[in-house]
């Protein structure tokens, strides 16, 4: 059953170093604060994995977080490239960086899999791109019943997802609207689960389209209003696009991410 705590004592308690984690979420809700706190908690070696990883991985990642990343297409929504991400691949700055790339079909059919509790995913896709021959998870598979050729993705287990929504009760349901991604099917996969939220209210009233994670598959609740920020929280806040555009100039320069890096961990340069 679900845990109300601080954020800064989730991340403690379920998140570390050589953990795979996940923190979803497909342009909404995306659980930046989290990010920030395992920055600030300088966990190590992680895999991380996300469909669409932006800024928040590009800081994990310049961080020195991260040792792998799995991932379906990676960049900053409508400004351009992760700085953070290209330098530790191209340079091993902070270290170096393994990836592991998918496309998103691909990621959510593994988050399904591993949410199903079964060894692999199958899908039509991949057919025409170079991913299978760069990617060592992506293989041929043969139908048994038709002889159809189709592709097989091994599931995805986290040892934590991360996600944020909304709204939690005080026994630990979570409630979320508006774009959901597979933050479902991520919470579902992982063997532990931290998702934040806007607020803990007594009850959950309902809402047209809203997913609700019940407290049995949450490990710690933990309110923490504007988590999503910059990304948006529909119903709490709008995104912040000048945050999106400004990131660039601070992810494409050592010295001004290093700065940034400082203010975040509270290091006095």
């Amino acid at each position: 059953m679900a845990e109300v705590l601080s954020l800064e004592e989730a991340v403690a308690r379920l998140v570390h170093d050589g953990d795979t984690v996940a923190l979803e979420g497909f342009t909404h809700l995306i659980p930046v604060a989290a990010g920030h706190e395992i920055i600030r908690q300088r966990r190590r070696d992680l895999t991380l994995v996300r469909m669409t990883p932006d800024i928040v991985y590009d800081q994990l990642i310049g961080a020195g977080c991260a040792r792998k990343l799995i991932f379906s297409w990676g960049g900053n929504p409508g400004v351009g490239s992760l700085h953070r991400f290209r330098d530790a691949v191209q340079h091993d700055w902070p270290v170096p960086l393994e990836i592991e790339e998918h496309s998103h079909a691909g990621m959510a059919n593994r988050y399904v899999a591993g949410a199903s509790g079964l060894p692999f995913a199958v899908l039509r896709g991949y057919t025409g791109t170079d991913l299978p021959a760069q990617t060592a998870t992506i293989k041929p598979i043969t139908c048994p019943f038709t002889g159809e050729k189709l592709t097989a993705v091994p599931a995805l287990n986290p040892d934590v997802t991360i996600v944020h929504a909304q709204r939690a009760d005080r026994a630990g349901n979570v409630q979320m609207w508006g774009i959901t991604g597979v933050q479902k099917e991520a919470v579902l996969a992982a063997k532990r689960s931290i998702v934040t939220v806007e607020e803990i209210v007594d009850e959950l009233e309902p809402r047209p389209g809203a997913v609700v994670l019940p407290a049995w598959v949450v490990t710690a609740v933990a309110e923490v209003p504007g988590g999503a920020k910059p990304s948006y929280a529909a119903g709490y806040y709008e995104r912040d696009n000048a945050a999106y555009q400004a990131w660039d100039e601070v992810g494409r320069d050592r010295e001004e991410f290093t700065k940034w890096l400082n203010e975040l961990t509270g290091v006095k340069a």
